[in-house]
C-alpha cells in the first residue's frame, strides 16, 4: 500500500497532503510555489511510495467549473504524462477554504497565524484528502 497525495492547486502556491502508507490519517505535508509544483511532487514519489493522486476540483455553486479549472486541467494532464503508473482523480473542493479557515479558528489559532495563506493552502489540501478517504470508506 502507498500514500494517497493530495493536491489544493493554486495560481501562486499549492497546498499539499499525504496519508500514512496505511492510508489511515491524513496530514498537511507543505505548501510550494505552484510554479515548482511539478518538480516538487516527481521528487517527491521518487522517495515515497505513491499509490494515488487527488487534486481538488474548483467548481461554482451551480456546478459549473471555476476560473481556476483552466489552469488545473493542464496540470493534470503534464501530471499524467510524468507519472503514467499513478492514478489521478480530482475531488470537489467547494468549501475547502471555508472549513480551513473554521479548523484554524477550532484549533485555537492565532488571528495572525490564520492569516497565512500557506497554512490555508495545506489545511485546505488535508481536507480535500480527508474527504476522499471518507467517500471510499462508503464502498
Amino acid at each position: 500500500m502507498g500514500r494517497i497525495l493530495a493536491i489544493d492547486y493554486g495560481k501562486k502556491r499549492t497546498g499539499l497532503a499525504v496519508t500514512d502508507v496505511l492510508q489511515i490519517i491524513a496530514n498537511g505535508l507543505t505548501t510550494v510555489p505552484t510554479p515548482t509544483l511539478m518538480d516538487f511532487i516527481v521528487d517527491y514519489v521518487k522517495r515515497e511510495p505513491v499509490e494515488r493522486i487527488v487534486v481538488g476540483l474548483p467548481k461554482q455553486m451551480n456546478n459549473q467549473p471555476s476560473e481556476n479549472m483552466v489552469r488545473i486541467e493542464p496540470f493534470v494532464n503534464r501530471l499524467r504524462k510524468l507519472l503514467p503508473q499513478i492514478p489521478v482523480e480530482y475531488v470537489d473542493e467547494r468549501f475547502t477554504s471555508v472549513l480551513a479557515h473554521q479548523a484554524m479558528i477550532d484549533g485555537g489559532l492565532k488571528k495572525k497565524d490564520r492569516q497565512r495563506k500557506e497554512l490555508v493552502d495545506e489545511i485546505s489540501a488535508t481536507i480535500i484528502l480527508q474527504s476522499y478517504m471518507e467517500s471510499r470508506k462508503r464502498f
